[in-house]
């Protein structure tokens, strides 16, 4: 029997940065990833993730940050929403905040190579992968996890970040709420004739929105969601159709759609654990919640969730409480869950809101827009919050205050 403080299940981008945030306190963790380490691609991976700044901030608390920027990737400085139905339009830029920029767009895979490249020099970290857990046992005292391969590993606290169809969360018997978009999310890269200028764009329309993102080779990943039954349609389309029917369904911003890689897509659903915690267990990441990609912030949630977990573990630890304890993760599921469910409760509000043909709505939405476009303070509270620069942040996502701050 192997023996660790935590075992964490899930080396995705949220499973790593919650060993490497344990893993740099000093905590010993074995992560397990059922998939072997995936060797780089000849073709980039057309998913793409926009990073907020405060994910930014946690990823230089673990010194995986520099590793991560050595990499392609490109900063955003403004972004421009408008809707297909109306007139109504919302810029935000980065400058009215004193800024260098609103977030980031990352491949998922530089990612998790910084910080599987970080876990490496840790060595209170144990990577298993590829291993898969066969079951689960969970006691008074710990928690343990057999292996296929027979190996048993016993720990105070497991963390399940296994994704949105989690082995672990089912055999944890802990129950989810799930509600079906009728949306799927297609996604690919493509080159404009014009240049993206650093900008993210997202254009509402009655099936979906559609969102331009900016890569730093020049061309922008797009996520465009569309009703079930046209997203098959679309996907069939040959190159050129869907180039044609891409560009007009951006009004052309960037001028046409000179090239495209390959296309890939995905039903969207809206997901929410009953709970995030039992003895000895707790969910993070898509593992607990999935949320509508149309702001991009699932996988900042589920950031945000790992350092807070780790907060919550290292000040158990410091005052010599067992952190797997029921009590003690409650905590955690207190300061996460509100948050993650107003999230995801605005998130489906806004695809409800704008996700539709009806002009009464249209209206609305234009006039909106355009409050919150002329409403400077309360634009930048909005750009705020979606930045990660306000609310109950974990010590790792909030600001780095210089020494002489107060002096």
């Amino acid at each position: 029997m192997e023996h660790s403080e935590v075992i964490v299940v899930g080396g995705g981008v949220v499973g790593t940065t919650m060993a490497c945030a344990l893993g740099t306190a000093g905590i010993t963790v074995t992560l397990v990833e059922a998939h072997a380490p995936v060797a780089a691609a000849a073709q980039r991976d057309p998913r793409m993730f926009a990073i907020t700044r405060a994910s930014e901030r946690i990823f230089r608390s673990l010194q995986a940050w520099d590793a991560m920027t050595a990499q392609e990737h490109c900063a955003f400085t403004d972004m421009e929403v408008w809707d297909s139905t109306a007139n109504g339009c919302l810029h935000f830029d980065c400058a009215e905040l004193a800024e260098p920029c609103l977030g980031y767009i990352f491949e998922p895979c530089v990612l998790t190579a910084a910080l599987g490249q970080r876990l490496r020099q840790l060595p209170s970290v144990q990577v298993l992968q590829p291993a898969h857990c066969q079951s689960l046992q969970v006691e008074q005292e710990c928690a343990r996890v057999t292996l296929q391969d027979g190996r048993v590993l016993q720990a105070s606290l497991l963390v399940a970040a296994d994704g949105a169809g989690s082995p672990l969360r089912n055999m944890l018997g802990i129950p989810v709420q799930t509600e079906d978009y009728h949306q799927t999310s297609l996604v690919a890269l493509v080159q404009t004739a014009r240049a993206h200028r650093h900008t993210a764009w997202q254009r509402f329309l009655p099936g979906g929105p559609l969102a331009f993102l900016p890569l730093a080779d020049g061309w922008c990943a797009i996520v465009w969601t569309l009703p079930a039954a046209e997203a098959s349609r679309v996907q069939a389309l040959d190159a050129a159709a869907f180039q044609d029917e891409l560009a007009a369904a951006f009004e052309w911003r960037l001028g046409a759609i000179v090239d495209c890689g390959p296309r890939a897509a995905w039903p969207l659903r809206c997901q929410h654990a009953e709970h995030y915690v039992t003895e000895r267990a707790a969910l993070i990441g898509d593992a607990a919640h999935v949320i509508h990609p149309l702001a991009g912030q699932g996988v900042n949630l589920g950031l945000l969730d790992a350092a807070a977990l780790a907060e919550v573990i290292c000040a158990a630890r410091a005052r010599g409480r067992d952190p797997g304890t029921l009590r003690n993760l409650r905590r955690f599921e207190r300061w996460r869950r509100g948050d993650n469910l107003l999230m995801m409760s605005a998130m489906t509000g806004i695809n409800r809101l704008f996700s539709n043909a009806n002009p009464a709505l249209g209206r609305l939405r234009s006039s909106s827009l355009d409050l919150v476009n002329r409403a400077a303070p309360l634009r930048n509270l909005l750009m705020r919050h979606a930045m990660g620069l306000e609310g109950d942040l974990p010590a790792l996502a909030r600001p780095v205050v210089p020494d002489n701050a107060s002096a």
